[in-house]
């Protein structure tokens, strides 16, 4: 029995593309939210390289430094407490080349700017996007809040406000006579 268990591992390994078993980098970061009238899409090369899926916890590239920032949290401080609702709440969705762009992995996103604080949650086993990202990486910490990466807030903050300052002059132009 311990054989063909063996052999059916084997076989699944041999039979999937070396292109789905690699890394793949981050293509595309899109951050959705109720605040928000169209996504905000990251493109850039430059700024996606600091935030790569395949980087972090339950990944083997960066186990040895497990601790340190990296995706777009900031590990070392480990699990938090949920942010209060009251804050706005982004979805992030990050896409990669697998064989072909698609989506690969999801989080929640909150940022509190009183307190400068940003905080991200890996959905657990009764939400939404836990089998997207469990079928990407099994990070072991699943269901939890941490806090963001600060690199993370700095860029996602500067497209959020942006974003809505082009939103609001849209709207203010709409009602001047």
């Amino acid at each position: 029995m311990k054989r063909r268990a063996a052999l059916s591992v084997v076989y699944i390994l041999l039979a999937t593309p070396a292109s789905l078993l690699a890394k793949a980098p981050t293509l595309k970061i899109v951050i959705q939210g109720s605040d928000l009238t169209t996504p905000i899409q990251i493109t850039d090369g430059k700024v996606l390289a600091n935030f790569q899926v395949f980087s972090g916890k339950g990944t083997y590239s960066n186990e040895p430094r497990s601790e340190e920032p990296s995706f777009i949290i900031d590990w070392s401080q480990g699990p938090t407490f949920e942010p209060p609702k009251s804050l706005p709440r982004y979805g992030i969705l990050f896409y990669a080349d697998r064989p072909n762009e698609r989506l690969v992995y999801a989080v929640s996103y909150a940022f509190d700017a009183v307190t400068g604080e940003g905080y991200v949650y890996l959905p657990g086993k009764n939400d939404e996007n836990y089998a997207l990202n469990v079928h990407t990486i099994i990070r072991r910490v699943e269901g939890k809040w941490f806090h963001s990466w600060r690199k993370w807030d700095s860029v996602a903050q500067q497209l959020i406000r942006s974003r809505r300052l082009k939103q609001s002059s849209t709207t203010a132009s709409r009602i001047e006579p």
